[in-house]
Protein backbone atom coordinates (compact mmCIF):
# COMPACT_ATOMS: atom_id res chain seq x y z
CA UNK A 1 0.00 0.00 0.00
CA UNK A 2 1.40 3.44 -1.01
CA UNK A 3 2.17 5.96 1.66
CA UNK A 4 0.73 9.46 1.79
CA UNK A 5 3.81 11.01 0.10
CA UNK A 6 3.42 8.77 -2.94
CA UNK A 7 -0.31 9.52 -3.13
CA UNK A 8 0.33 13.28 -2.98
CA UNK A 9 2.99 12.91 -5.68
CA UNK A 10 0.58 11.00 -7.95
CA UNK A 11 -2.19 13.54 -7.41
CA UNK A 12 0.19 16.46 -8.01
CA UNK A 13 1.48 14.79 -11.20
CA UNK A 14 -2.07 14.28 -12.50
CA UNK A 15 -3.01 17.89 -11.68
CA UNK A 16 0.15 19.12 -13.41
CA UNK A 17 -0.54 16.98 -16.49
CA UNK A 18 -4.14 18.21 -16.71
CA UNK A 19 -2.90 21.80 -16.31
CA UNK A 20 -0.31 21.33 -19.06
CA UNK A 21 -2.91 19.89 -21.45
CA UNK A 22 -5.27 22.78 -20.63
CA UNK A 23 -2.47 25.30 -21.22
CA UNK A 24 -1.66 23.75 -24.60
CA UNK A 25 -5.34 23.80 -25.53
CA UNK A 26 -5.61 27.46 -24.50
CA UNK A 27 -2.53 28.35 -26.55
CA UNK A 28 -3.94 26.61 -29.65
CA UNK A 29 -7.28 28.37 -29.17
CA UNK A 30 -5.55 31.74 -28.73
CA UNK A 31 -3.51 31.13 -31.87
CA UNK A 32 -6.67 30.43 -33.84
CA UNK A 33 -8.29 33.58 -32.48
CA UNK A 34 -5.28 35.68 -33.48
CA UNK A 35 -5.25 34.13 -36.96
CA UNK A 36 -8.98 34.77 -37.41
CA UNK A 37 -8.61 38.35 -36.19
CA UNK A 38 -5.75 38.94 -38.62
CA UNK A 39 -7.77 37.52 -41.51
CA UNK A 40 -10.72 39.70 -40.56
CA UNK A 41 -8.51 42.78 -40.34
CA UNK A 42 -6.91 42.03 -43.70
CA UNK A 43 -10.34 41.54 -45.29
CA UNK A 44 -11.53 44.86 -43.90
CA UNK A 45 -8.42 46.72 -45.04
CA UNK A 46 -8.57 45.04 -48.45
CA UNK A 47 -12.23 45.93 -48.96
CA UNK A 48 -11.51 49.56 -48.09
CA UNK A 49 -8.39 49.68 -50.25
CA UNK A 50 -10.06 48.18 -53.30
CA UNK A 51 -13.11 50.38 -52.79
CA UNK A 52 -10.77 53.35 -53.26
CA UNK A 53 -10.11 52.15 -56.83
CA UNK A 54 -13.72 52.97 -57.70
CA UNK A 55 -13.98 56.22 -55.74
CA UNK A 56 -14.27 59.55 -57.53
CA UNK A 57 -10.64 60.69 -57.20
CA UNK A 58 -9.27 57.42 -58.60
CA UNK A 59 -11.81 57.42 -61.42
CA UNK A 60 -10.60 60.93 -62.26
CA UNK A 61 -7.01 59.65 -62.31
CA UNK A 62 -7.83 56.60 -64.41
CA UNK A 63 -9.79 58.68 -66.93
CA UNK A 64 -6.88 61.08 -67.28
CA UNK A 65 -4.42 58.19 -67.71
CA UNK A 66 -6.59 56.58 -70.38
CA UNK A 67 -6.93 59.86 -72.27
CA UNK A 68 -3.26 59.66 -73.30
CA UNK A 69 -3.77 56.37 -75.17
CA UNK A 70 -0.30 54.84 -74.94
CA UNK A 71 2.52 54.41 -72.42
CA UNK A 72 4.76 56.81 -74.36
CA UNK A 73 2.07 59.49 -74.68
CA UNK A 74 1.34 59.11 -70.95
CA UNK A 75 5.04 59.52 -70.15
CA UNK A 76 5.37 62.63 -72.29
CA UNK A 77 2.25 64.25 -70.86
CA UNK A 78 3.19 63.27 -67.31
CA UNK A 79 6.60 64.91 -67.65
CA UNK A 80 5.03 68.07 -69.12
CA UNK A 81 2.55 68.22 -66.22
CA UNK A 82 5.32 67.72 -63.66
CA UNK A 83 7.52 70.38 -65.24
CA UNK A 84 4.61 72.86 -65.30
CA UNK A 85 3.48 71.88 -61.79
CA UNK A 86 0.01 71.30 -63.24
CA UNK A 87 -2.86 69.90 -61.19
CA UNK A 88 -2.90 67.02 -63.66
CA UNK A 89 0.50 65.87 -62.38
CA UNK A 90 -0.95 65.37 -58.91
CA UNK A 91 -4.01 63.62 -60.33
CA UNK A 92 -1.68 61.23 -62.19
CA UNK A 93 0.54 60.68 -59.13
CA UNK A 94 -2.58 59.48 -57.32
CA UNK A 95 -2.62 56.22 -59.30
CA UNK A 96 1.11 55.61 -58.95
CA UNK A 97 0.84 56.20 -55.21
CA UNK A 98 -2.10 53.79 -54.99
CA UNK A 99 -0.05 50.94 -56.46
CA UNK A 100 3.00 51.89 -54.41
CA UNK A 101 0.92 51.67 -51.23
CA UNK A 102 -0.55 48.35 -52.34
CA UNK A 103 2.95 46.96 -52.93
CA UNK A 104 4.17 48.21 -49.56
CA UNK A 105 1.20 46.71 -47.75
CA UNK A 106 1.72 43.36 -49.46
CA UNK A 107 5.43 43.36 -48.67
CA UNK A 108 4.80 44.01 -44.98
CA UNK A 109 1.97 41.51 -44.52
CA UNK A 110 -0.98 43.88 -44.76
CA UNK A 111 -2.29 42.04 -47.81
CA UNK A 112 -2.00 38.46 -48.91
CA UNK A 113 -0.43 38.26 -52.37
CA UNK A 114 -2.98 35.63 -53.39
CA UNK A 115 -5.78 38.11 -52.70
CA UNK A 116 -4.12 40.74 -54.88
CA UNK A 117 -3.62 38.13 -57.58
CA UNK A 118 -7.28 37.13 -57.44
CA UNK A 119 -8.58 40.69 -57.50
CA UNK A 120 -6.11 42.29 -59.92
CA UNK A 121 -3.84 39.69 -61.55
CA UNK A 122 -3.11 40.62 -65.14
CA UNK A 123 -4.71 44.06 -64.66
CA UNK A 124 -1.89 44.99 -62.29
CA UNK A 125 0.72 43.92 -64.86
CA UNK A 126 -1.11 45.83 -67.61
CA UNK A 127 -1.29 48.94 -65.44
CA UNK A 128 2.41 48.69 -64.65
CA UNK A 129 3.23 48.30 -68.36
CA UNK A 130 1.26 51.47 -69.03
CA UNK A 131 3.21 53.35 -66.35
CA UNK A 132 6.64 51.75 -66.96
CA UNK A 133 8.03 54.46 -69.30
CA UNK A 134 6.98 57.17 -66.82
CA UNK A 135 8.47 55.29 -63.90
CA UNK A 136 11.69 54.78 -65.85
CA UNK A 137 11.99 58.54 -66.43
CA UNK A 138 11.36 59.54 -62.80
CA UNK A 139 13.43 56.59 -61.57
CA UNK A 140 12.38 53.15 -60.40
CA UNK A 141 13.59 54.04 -56.92
CA UNK A 142 10.58 56.40 -56.64
CA UNK A 143 8.13 53.48 -56.79
CA UNK A 144 10.06 50.39 -55.68
CA UNK A 145 7.05 48.62 -54.17
CA UNK A 146 4.96 49.03 -57.31
CA UNK A 147 7.86 47.74 -59.42
CA UNK A 148 8.43 44.75 -57.10
CA UNK A 149 4.73 43.87 -56.92
CA UNK A 150 4.31 44.10 -60.69
CA UNK A 151 7.35 41.90 -61.30
CA UNK A 152 6.11 39.38 -58.76
CA UNK A 153 2.66 39.38 -60.38
CA UNK A 154 4.15 39.07 -63.86
CA UNK A 155 6.01 35.95 -62.69
CA UNK A 156 2.83 34.47 -61.26
CA UNK A 157 0.53 35.41 -64.14
CA UNK A 158 3.15 34.41 -66.73
CA UNK A 159 3.63 31.04 -65.03
CA UNK A 160 -0.14 30.43 -65.06
CA UNK A 161 -0.47 31.17 -68.79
Amino acid sequence: MPNWAEEVTVIATVVLAVGAVAAIGAAVFAGQQVREARIGRQAEVAADFFRRWSDGPMIESRRLVSSYGSPDNLRDAFMRHIDANDVEAFVLFRELDYFEQLGAMEQHGGFDFGLIETLLGQKLVDRFDLWAPSIDVIGRAAYPNFVRLAEKMRGRVGAAA
